[in-house]
């Protein structure tokens, strides 16, 4: 079920240190303007140096926006919401995503801060390149820009009504799974592998709360 506390303004301290606490905020355009030149330089290397022709780039990197739609989904149902007692497990759960459910309306925490957030693109390259090897040139920056629409689509969510009527359930989805149920609705950029895994909201048995909603969004 949701969480019992749930604060409408504010933010959780996550650390003491001011400065490990500083380094766990940012700003959606520090994030696209750090990636975008970095990916379009990957993009670049793909195929002047590793010389990849633009049709296989292309279609490795709409697989790897396609990939990351699962890992999106694996990642927020069991990483996130990892449930356990070990005290640690509960602590780094709550750094990294438990805060958000708190304070829903932190918008400085709903991208993941740019420092760590390098070090894990870098160790999730060198492992996807283990797999890919030269392919993963082309491969990882549709990855990572799946992640970057990924946290936009979150930021979205949480700043204005949907602008398409299409686009209305996976505002809802979302949003349910802040006020209804946290084990349901873990898919945000889409409701895809929700509906693979069974994890769907039924509307006739967990109805809508439009003030509920409301309170998700920033003030």
């Amino acid at each position: 079920m949701s969480r019992k506390v749930v604060h409408n303004s504010g933010q959780a301290q996550l650390f003491k240190n001011k400065y490990l606490e500083m380094l766990t905020k940012t700003d959606p355009l520090v994030i696209w303007g750090v990636y975008i030149p970095i990916l379009s330089f990957v993009l670049y290397k793909a195929h002047t140096t590793i010389l990849l022709p633009i049709s296989t780039i292309a279609f490795l990197f709409i697989g790897g926006m396609l990939y990351w739609t699962l890992f999106e989904y694996l990642a927020h149902r069991y990483i996130f919401h990892w449930i356990s007692d070990n005290v640690k497990i509960k602590k780094l759960s709550y750094i990294l995503h438990g805060n958000h459910h708190e304070y829903p309306r932190d918008r400085q925490r709903l991208f993941m801060p740019l420092v760590p957030s390098l070090i894990l693109a870098t160790t999730l390259f060198s492992i996807h390149y283990l797999v890919f090897w030269d392919y993963n040139w082309a491969f990882f920056p549709g990855f990572m820009f799946g992640y970057l629409l990924y946290a936009s689509t979150h930021y979205a969510i949480h700043a204005f009504e949907p602008p398409f009527e299409f686009m209305k359930p996976l505002w809802r989805n979302h949003q349910m799974h802040h006020y209804r149920n946290e084990h349901l609705g873990f898919g945000v950029s889409n409701t895809f592998w929700d509906r693979i895994f069974k994890t769907t909201f039924d509307i006739r048995k967990h109805k809508e709360d439009p003030d509920k909603a409301k309170e998700l969004k920033f003030e």
